[in-house]
């Protein structure tokens, strides 16, 4: 199984990530924004500076989570924000039609509160957090709230500002049984 955790910049993906890791342990962690920094150091960057409008990355990210999927046959956590519909679909497909069974987890935080959590986030991955990416991830706020208008009937929608992590693991343990 492919756990996507979606929503907003700030929104608890990461942490939602890691309770579900201790809960499975044999999952591997995949992170596509590593794909990311890995084609920005070697391909021109588009206009928007943001890469997930690379399309090579998003058949990379596919290409690398189905790698993992069929090497070592154990569950995927993915924390990453795809709000771009297209993208995601154009992802998604890519894995289903692989066979890749796939949960898509999107967390809906209100926009003020991802602002918040934003602001006074300080480290990311263990680094302090830059200011242009605190920039870049405040100004994509708005877009990444409104995402959950374009979402498919079959993600698992929660409530990342009511519920605690371990709640939330809670709501993704019993999709999956």
């Amino acid at each position: 199984m492919l756990i996507w955790i979606n929503g907003a910049f700030g929104a608890g993906k990461t942490t939602l990530a890691t309770e579900l890791k201790t809960r499975l342990p044999d999952a591997l962690d995949y992170d596509p924004e590593y794909v990311g920094y890995l084609l920005t150091k070697w391909v021109p960057a588009p206009e928007s500076h943001d890469f997930q409008d690379l399309p090579l990355w998003r058949r990379m990210v596919a290409q690398f989570a189905l790698g993992l999927w069929e090497e070592y046959q154990r569950p995927l956590i993915v924390p990453m924000t795809l709000v771009n519909a297209r993208y995601r679909d154009e992802i998604f497909t890519a894995l289903r039609a692989a066979g890749v069974p796939l949960l898509h987890v999107f967390l809906d935080v209100p926009a003020e509160e991802v602002r918040r959590r934003i602001v006074e986030q300080d480290v990311i991955d263990g680094a302090p957090q830059a200011d242009d990416t605190r920039e870049f991830r405040l100004r994509n706020v708005d877009r990444c709230v409104a995402a959950r208008a374009d979402l498919t009937a079959d993600t698992l929608v929660l409530d990342g500002g009511r519920h605690t992590p371990s709640e939330l693991a809670d709501l993704v343990q019993a999709r999956l049984s």
